[in-house]
């Protein structure tokens, strides 16, 4: 089972595929398996790197207060562990499109671009997220489920794929801790990208779903970062590319096609 210790902590990951490196940062409340049309249709041409963030999945569920930058400092160590020297593509969603524009701009020299999913930058407030996790400590799978299910469309989710996809990210064996999940979005509420995406020099782009609860968020980190551009998938929700994994591959393809990021 990989895992990567480089800053402290257990991080599971997964690694598929051959070529320049990808690595894929997922969304709240899912974990590395939220790119699994991802991770199938890319690898043939990158070697994806498909990560668990702290208090998801397989990683660590620390409880004590953690930042942005440490969970951004994850992603990178993983990379280190493998021992990756070229330039990495990030790809983001949510929580996981911060962080990816978090380092964009902090290691230009290290990221040859972003795709940012949702890619809201600024200081949301998660308070009653975080007090509904505590509070549901005790019936956390219930809570999760219902969570997922604020990713995606509704239409989509009472499909019977996705239906069976939502169930299988709730957490039936109890191993997500409510007291990490809260530190993370801890973490995320407590960073604002605001002025630091006005100064990110490598290509960015910008997908919404059309119900995306990020949608204006997109629109304005697309805005405010310097050549960044922007994507709309029609009916879908925040986590665009489960719902609709072929065209938001296609926007991807041409995007990094145009920046010359796409292998040949």
């Amino acid at each position: 089972m990989p895992i990567s210790r480089a800053n402290g902590l257990d991080i599971y990951y997964e690694k598929a595929g051959q070529g320049p490196p990808l690595m894929l940062i997922h969304a709240l409340p899912f974990n590395h398996n939220l790119w699994q049309y991802q991770v199938a249709s890319l690898s043939n041409r990158f070697t994806t790197y498909a990560v668990d963030l702290r208090g998801w999945g397989r990683s660590a569920k620390p409880r004590t207060p953690f930042t942005l930058g440490d969970m951004g400092a994850d992603v990178m160590g993983v990379l280190e562990d493998e021992g990756v020297k070229a330039p990495v593509l990030l790809m983001g969603c949510s929580i996981g499109s911060k962080i990816a524009l978090k380092l964009a701009c902090e290691r230009p020299d290290h990221i040859s671009g972003a795709i940012l999913i949702g890619g809201n930058s600024g200081r949301p407030d998660f308070s009653k997220r975080i007090a509904d996790y505590r509070a549901k400590a005790g019936a956390l799978a219930d809570y999760h489920r219902g969570h997922l299910r604020h990713g995606v469309t509704k239409e989509w989710a009472d499909t019977d794929l996705g239906a069976f996809l939502i169930e299988s990210f709730v957490d039936h064996d109890g191993k997500l801790d409510a007291e990490s999940i809260a530190q993370v979005f801890g973490a995320m509420e407590g960073s604002d990208l605001t002025e630091a995406r006005r100064s990110c020099r490598v290509p960015v782009l910008v997908v919404n779903g059309e119900f995306d609860s990020a949608f204006k968020g997109g629109a304005e980190t697309a805005a405010d970062t310097p050549g960044a551009q922007r994507a709309i998938i029609q009916g879908a929700g925040h986590c665009c590319f489960i719902e609709k994994p072929d065209k938001f591959d296609a926007i991807v393809r041409d995007f990094l096609i145009e920046k010359g990021l796409w292998p040949a």
